[in-house]
């Protein structure tokens, strides 16, 4: 059965389901233009390059224009930059480094612009009052704590902070993006990244302090979801995967994107930097593995052979080796770089191949002591393998399928996992006793409750 993007978002259940507008009397900024622009012409005209001045992405930018001036005159399009730009009356046509705009696009340009230019891009808010849950959310991110007294659970528009053991809830940490699917600590624990966003409307990466609760900051990063947070081992930036097809990166210490890397045909769904920080691989529905040079925001090359949509990534503790896996339900073990030159049509980076999986590999996790890697997807089970020698040691059972996260703790002792049917299982890594069930949210009755409701 082809893997659709319908298949490989079970984990987010409609996250990633884009919402119809259906149009109102007049083209909406928000909702009409601003994709076009995120989809079109941020590659350069964004914080990081921002060509000719010009920052397309967000409206006080739009609306400042570059070196040439304004880029629109509300009421009309005729004398405006942008449409002149787009339509080609002006030269260099936009966008300059891809294909024109449909007509479509510039129709809804143009109409914007002619009906005034009005900015509704809806007001940033976050509810004062915890979320109300009337039955557990789908899992897609979970995380240990450095020093394993804390696992970190996505849930709507917050993380939850439980005790690692299961033992209770410490801390809920609220947000603005409705759904978090990624989550990451630095070594030290002192910061925590997170990814997700709310479908349809932005990506978001949040910034915390673990520790004291405190939000640092959110960045807004697109106009959809984001995927694949991933801090680099010395904690000074942070990448993401976007909708528009590439990869992200920014400064943990400021916010600042410092790139917008290009390369994946389709969305980059999973991330892992090196041991050095200097280069990252990321995975994706266009089946490849990418090598980038994170300093730089510059693709290398592919890692792999091209088979089926990749949906996750893992490294190794202690080198540069990743087991990455998705559609075709192959975990593969590659080097992260080519030990020799290689001919046409071989693996030189391959280290192996892991049995195949029972459904689509959702997650994967390596152990800390370089020993195991945890494989989960559409199957109803966790399974751990020899990382040496691909051999199968446990299989975790007792979830319904769709798994969608699995953490293994600092001391490689333990592995948490958690999915579709909203409950979080501890497992001794050792041989996968359940040693923990437990629903991480706080349920009320359906009668109850004020606040954000599940």
């Amino acid at each position: 059965m082809r893997f659709s993007l319908a298949t490989r978002c079970v984990a987010a259940i409609s996250l990633l389901s884009v919402p119809l507008h259906l149009g109102a009397a007049e083209p909406s900024y928000f909702h009409d233009v601003r994709p076009i622009l995120s989809r079109s012409c941020t590659s350069c005209h964004q914080p990081a390059v921002k060509s000719s001045g010009l920052d397309l992405t967000t409206y006080a930018g739009f609306q400042a224009g570059g070196a040439r001036g304004p880029a629109f005159v509300a009421g009309s399009p005729e004398e405006s930059l942008a449409v002149k730009f787009i339509t080609g009356a002006m030269k260099p046509s936009m966008p300059l480094s891809g294909p024109a705009l449909p007509a479509a696009d510039i129709d809804t340009i143009r109409g914007w612009i002619k009906s005034g230019a009005r900015d509704d891009t809806p007001i940033e808010t976050t509810s004062a009052e915890p979320t109300v849950y009337h039955q557990p959310p789908v899992i897609t991110a979970l995380r240990f704590s450095p020093d394993g007294k804390f696992l970190a659970v996505g849930g709507n528009r917050e993380i939850l902070l439980h005790n690692a053991d299961g033992s209770g809830l410490a801390k809920r940490l609220q947000g603005d993006a409705e759904r978090i699917l990624s989550i990451a600590f630095s070594p030290d624990g002192k910061l925590m990244a997170a990814g997700g966003g709310t479908p349809a409307q932005f990506g978001e990466i949040q910034w915390w302090d673990p520790l004291a609760g405190k939000l640092l900051r959110t960045q807004k990063v697109s106009s959809d979801t984001v995927f694949g947070a991933a801090l680099s081992p010395d904690g000074a930036k942070v990448a993401v995967g976007c909708v528009d097809n590439t990869v992200r990166e920014f400064e943990t210490a400021s916010g600042k994107e410092l790139y917008k890397i290009g390369g994946h045909e389709n969305w980059p769904l999973g991330i892992v930097f090196g041991i050095d920080s200097k280069r990252l691989v990321s995975v994706g529905r266009d089946r490849a593995a990418k090598l980038i040079d994170a300093n730089a925001g510059q693709f290398l090359e592919n890692v792999n052979q091209a088979r089926g949509e990749l949906t996750a990534v893992a490294r190794h503790p202690n080198k540069d080796e990743i087991v990455i896996g998705g559609e075709d339900r192959v975990p593969y073990v590659y080097w992260m770089d080519r030990p020799r030159n290689m001919k046409v049509g071989e693996e030189a980076t391959l280290v192996r191949m892991i049995e195949p999986q029972d459904g689509v590999i959702f997650a994967l996790d390596w152990s800390p002591d370089g020993k195991r890697i945890a494989v989960a997807g559409a199957g109803a089970s966790v399974n751990l393998y020899d990382a040496e020698t691909g051999a199968l040691t446990a299989s975790c059972k007792g979830h319904s399928a769709g798994i969608y996260s699995v953490a293994f703790s600092p001391d490689s002792a333990h592995l948490a996992t958690g999915g579709f049917d909203g409950q979080v299982r501890l497992y001794r890594s050792a041989d996968c006793t359940l040693e923990k069930a437990f629903i991480p949210v706080p349920l009320v009755p359906n009668h109850a409750g004020a606040g954000g409701v599940n």
